[in-house]
């Protein structure tokens, strides 16, 4: 078939929602990117046009307008021929050169890796997203016609796109609604990926099918006839069930091809919402329900917009599953937020509804790619957002929201609103006082409890799975870091100038500028970082500051930064215990306020506490300066961990006796353990919380007085 016939094909499928003004812009659009594309060849060695009106032709498949349909047909334009934006807007409009502009690759620019490159460019694409959505569906359509169009290419390139498809642009599909595109994206991603697998799904398929073609048309006749008995309108239409479905099934679910495969899937058709509820009645009477099967997606739709009734019925000896929906429904299961081009003229309020759904997510989209550092980041959050089930949990006040499966009341809170997760600090499940960390269920109300200066925890990082609440918490504790290290360094930097009998404020401007040039550094603020990080050598910007010069002595130090020791004669840094990130206790000595401590710089890291006498703190010879003379505040009320070895005797109920004793002490028992024991002896290890030396003197001597104990002593390493 020649080329012309192609486009007057189109033309004809166009003729069927558009005018003849309209149709004749996406015409010209063609004859363009066909003088554009001349001479270009695809690997397949069909000229490259066949291309761009295969994408057309699939979004006319979904009735789209005809900016979108001029956007398929120019999409590589940009990026293929040399063509510049500017040229496509003054020929086509702003509209369809910002289209075609969002969907093009960042050709001109250098990447250090291909796994940058994909990040950098879907990036870009969210910023078009944001603007106008209708970048992505040229995006999918583009995708799809190049996966179904894989076969020529080699064989790396071809597991780099399908395995890129899997992971970022079928998700997205699914997250768009958009399933007919979706499960095709899915199958063709398989196909590519493990194309034996494939073949041998789609083989026992296609003989299943044969075998049970009787029992499928008895179940379609009862179906139909009960609908008919009832006087009510619906159409039925059978359920494939895809090959990357049903791998996945087998797969993570250890399901038998048998056992899903037995299962007899049909969807019924009608005409309004009232009747789904009526044909959901008329099927239970029919077949008996299968007990926990019932799902109502119209009263809750899924977060893609997804509506339809889903019931399990048990008859013929078979497991029966049932969708049911209206004819608007249908199409919005299928072409998802495409479908808001379909019902454009009369808005109607599903088709809203999904667009606002879409809306939302796009939002996400665009505050997640803000907190990211980089597009490497950003593209790893997408990745973790793009998750097919939900549930759907109330607020206090009744409003639903949707989550991804296994979200926590931390997801729960930045789905709120990011400001409600960073104050979060205690939540309540059905009134009832939970775990951040514990996993929610659907149906749940959820309840978040703030406080004014709360922070994230990093261990937040470890259970939240949200793409938005991951972001958020990495933006804040990067943000807290930071001003962490650099009032550290700057405490630091004070305490080494005093040595030298200076203030930091007697220091010119000009001296400051001069040594932030010579450390290579953007800003004293980010010199200060590298001290509080422990990058750099408080003593050593000290004696730049002071003298503007640094000695080959000095330089030597700072490529050998991990020589340690404590310079004399200078007052010790004052430590409340409270710090933050970058300030903290060792675990191998537990210091506790009271005891004689000191700071060693871990490079990178900042300042870990360690008490005098630790074994563990570094040897230096050179007399300059990685630890760090401490004194503890006086005030401090926060409690610190402390193990104990307690020797005693075997005796019915002394355990309760040690535990008893450390609570009349005011100690908090965190871990307790029986580590040797014999026929009369046993030695106990306790971690417990005090707030300082006095009062773990008490603890210990509540415990000695037990009459059991014969030996109790604070354990360091």
């Amino acid at each position: 078939m020649s080329e012309e016939a192609t486009v007057d094909r189109l033309t004809d499928q166009l003729s069927k929602y558009l005018d003849t003004s309209r149709i004749n812009q996406v015409r010209r659009a063609y004859y363009y990117a066909e003088q554009a594309h001349e001479g270009q060849k695809r690997r397949s060695g069909e000229p490259y046009i066949t291309h761009p009106l295969a994408v057309a032709h699939i979004l006319a498949d979904l009735r789209l307008d005809h900016q979108s349909l001029m956007a398929a047909m120019l999409h590589d334009v940009i990026e293929d021929t040399g063509i510049p934006k500017d040229a496509l807007s003054e020929q086509f409009g702003d509209p369809v050169a910002d289209l075609v502009d969002g969907v093009s690759k960042l050709t001109q620019i250098e990447f250090r890796t291909r796994a940058e490159a994909q990040a950098e460019n879907f990036q870009k694409m969210t910023l078009a997203m944001a603007r106008d959505i209708r970048v992505i569906l040229v995006k999918l359509a583009d995708r799809l016609h190049n996966m179904r169009t894989l076969g020529p290419l080699p064989y790396e390139k071809r597991q780099r796109i399908a395995t890129e498809t899997l992971d970022i642009y079928a998700p997205i599909a699914n997250r768009l609604g958009m399933h007919s595109v979706c499960t095709e994206l899915e199958d063709l991603g398989f196909a590519s990926l493990y194309p034996m697998r494939s073949k041998y799904i789609s083989q026992a398929v296609n003989k299943l099918r044969g075998s049970h073609q009787e029992i499928i048309e008895e179940i379609r006749g009862r179906l139909e006839e009960k609908l008919t008995d009832k006087e009510l309108p619906g159409r039925i239409l059978g359920r494939e069930k895809h090959l990357n479905s049903i791998y996945n099934k087998m797969k993570f679910k250890q399901k038998s091809f048998h056992e899903i495969m037995d299962v007899y899937a049909f969807r019924i058709i009608t005409e309004s919402e009232d009747d789904c509820y009526r044909i959901l009645g008329a099927v239970h009477s029919l077949y008996k329900p299968l007990p926990g099967r019932f799902k109502d997606y119209i009263a809750m739709p899924k977060a893609n917009g997804y509506q339809s009734l889903h019931t399990t019925l048990f008859g013929m000896h078979v497991n029966i599953e049932i969708q049911i929906r209206t004819e608007e429904m249908e199409q919005i299961a299928n072409n998802g937020i495409a479908a808001h081009w379909m019902y454009k003229n009369d808005q109607s309020a599903v088709s809203l509804v999904n667009q606002n759904r879409v809306d939302r997510w796009v939002k996400g989209l665009m505050e997640m790619r803000e907190r990211a550092d980089d597009s490497l980041e950003f593209i790893e959050h997408v990745k973790v957002d793009l998750f097919p089930d939900e549930i759907y949990v109330f607020t206090p006040k009744g409003k639903i929201l949707e989550l991804p499966g296994g979200a926590t009341a931390v997801d729960f809170a930045y789905a709120i609103h990011t400001d409600i997760g960073n104050a979060c600090v205690a939540c309540r499940i059905n009134r009832n006082l939970a775990s951040l960390s514990q996993t929610l269920q659907s149906g749940q109300t959820v309840e978040i409890i703030t406080a004014p200066g709360a922070r994230p925890n990093p261990a937040w990082l470890s259970f939240v799975v949200t793409g938005k609440a991951r972001s958020s918490i990495r933006h804040v504790l990067k943000n807290q870091r930071k001003t962490e290290s650099v009032e550290l360094g700057k405490t630091l930097l004070k305490r080494s100038l005093s040595g030298f009998g200076r203030n930091l404020s007697d220091v010119s401007k000009s001296q400051t500028e001069a040594v932030v040039n010579h450390n290579q550094v953007a800003s004293f603020d980010d010199l200060l970082s590298e001290i509080g990080l422990g990058n750099r050598m408080a003593y050593l910007v000290a004696r730049q500051l002071v003298s503007g010069e640094e000695s080959e002595e000095d330089k030597a130090r700072q490529e050998n930064i991990s020589q340690t020791v404590v310079p004399s004669g200078r007052s010790p840094v004052t430590i409340r215990g409270t710090e933050g990130l970058l300030v903290r206790f060792a675990n191998c000595c537990k210091p506790i306020p009271g005891d004689p401590v000191v700071g060693v710089m871990d490079t990178g890291h900042g300042m870990v506490i360690h008490s005098d006498t630790c074994s563990r703190i570094p040897d230096g010879g050179d007399p300059q300066h990685r630890l760090t003379h401490l004194k503890w505040a006086k005030d401090i009320s926060d409690e610190f961990s402390v193990e104990l070895r307690v020797e005693l005797e075997r005796q019915r109920g002394v355990i309760a006796e040690v535990a008893n004793a450390v609570a009349v002490a005011d100690g908090n028992i965190e871990r307790i353990n029986v580590e040797e024991q014999n026929a009369h002896l046993s030695i106990v290890s306790l971690v417990v919380h005090v707030n300082g030396r006095r009062h773990l003197a008490r603890v210990m001597r509540r415990v000695r007085n037990i009459r059991a104990v014969t030996h109790i002593s604070r354990v360091r390493y």
